[in-house]
């Protein structure tokens, strides 16, 4: 519990110190740090902890944010990091069919931040195995992980 209180303070405190640095940006500087991030990195620390609904409303944040108008992602990978966090939470839950959706559009996706992507998906598979191991289609997803490791040698633990 002192985790998930920890993880609300520093959050917080870190979101009001983001914010307050931007006020001053122009965009005539030449390097500019995206504050949009900070949602990105906030979901692994919520889900880490367990804090499961802060973690899927940022990544619900991050994919409206990241979507254009016309449905054209503009920034896959964090949209990639923040659907196999819907698939842990929904596992959570014990909602299997949303975590496969989930899980399986986020390895579908053309561009992928690998060593994000083996984090979060050695953690929905670990809670795949634990809550729903049985079912024929969780044991689906987690033999198309093990391919994919094959294919990625380090994507998952062997």
């Amino acid at each position: 519990m002192r985790a998930r209180s920890q993880a609300r303070v520093t959050s917080g405190r870190a979101s009001r110190t983001w914010s307050s640095r931007w006020s001053w940006l122009s965009v005539s500087v030449l390097f500019v740090v995206d504050p949009a991030k900070f949602d990105f990195y906030s979901i692994n620390c919520y889900r880490l902890v367990g804090e499961d609904k802060l973690a899927r409303t940022l990544a619900e944040e991050v994919l409206r944010a990241g979507t254009d108008f016309d449905g054209t992602e503009r920034s896959p990978m964090r949209s990639t990091g923040a659907r196999v966090t819907l698939g842990v939470t929904a596992a959570r839950e014990g909602d299997l069919e949303q975590a496969l959706i989930h899980g399986e559009r986020a390895l579908q996706d053309d561009r992928q931040s690998v060593p994000s992507l083996i984090m979060t998906s050695r953690e929905l598979a670990a809670v795949m195995r634990l809550r729903c191991n049985k079912e024929p289609t969780a044991q689906g997803y987690l033999k198309n992980l093990q391919e994919l490791g094959r294919e990625k040698p380090g994507f998952l633990p062997s």
